[in-house]
């Protein structure tokens, strides 16, 4: 995984990302994604300014599951795309509940339909069960309650838009990748708040 995060992004759609939670087994088929590229190259990125220890696993090998809170209440999941001490990663965005769909119900009883249940990047994580005590799991060793396969065939890219709510010198770029699919979540913009607002 050492070609741009932005040419990898997209062989994560159709990827199978499967979480076991104590007992509760859950399985996903991705259908949208993110690029985020590191230090000093990519505005809309953790890593733009360096390591932290919030964005520690961003900076470690690729293939490990990075974690983190946002908004003081939801946790969202990326791969690591960079080699060690270069950060990169792609946010998983939204996906297809294929297995565990009662399990995906119980954590997410607000959603309306089942095209819903992991259709948005906190909602995902929510889905699958996962926190930040899953940050930096080896998504490729075989005894990690996280794993995931890449498929032979990626599925078709539907659109690529800018990234959704990223602002400021990111904001047009354009790494949001996603599938013809109804699980893919709607774009939003960054909203741009004026001062005393």
């Amino acid at each position: 995984m050492s070609r741009p995060v932005d040419e990898i992004a997209p062989r994560f759609l159709g990827a199978i990302l499967t979480s076991t939670v104590g007992d509760s087994r859950v399985r996903v088929r991705i259908t949208e994604v993110e690029a985020y590229a590191g230090e000093g190259e990519d505005p809309g990125s953790h890593a733009f300014r360096g390591p932290t220890p919030r964005n520690a696993t961003m900076f470690g090998p690729p293939g490990h599951l990075y974690v983190y809170f946002t908004y003081g209440m939801h946790w969202c999941a990326n791969v690591v795309t960079g080699v060690s001490g270069s950060a990169s990663a792609v946010l998983l965005r939204a996906g297809e509940v294929l297995e565990g769909v009662d399990i995906a119900r119980e954590r997410r009883p607000a959603a309306r339909a089942d095209r819903d249940l992991a259709r948005g990047p906190a909602r995902l994580a929510a889905a699958l069960g996962l926190t930040g005590d899953h940050d930096g799991l080896d998504l490729g060793d075989p005894l990690s309650p996280v794993g995931l396969v890449l498929p032979r065939r990626p599925l078709p890219v539907h659109a690529i838009t800018p990234r959704t709510g990223v602002s400021g010198a990111g904001a047009g770029t354009p790494w949001r990748f996603v599938a013809d699919d109804p699980t893919v979540s709607p774009y939003r913009a960054a909203v741009v708040r004026r001062a005393g607002t």
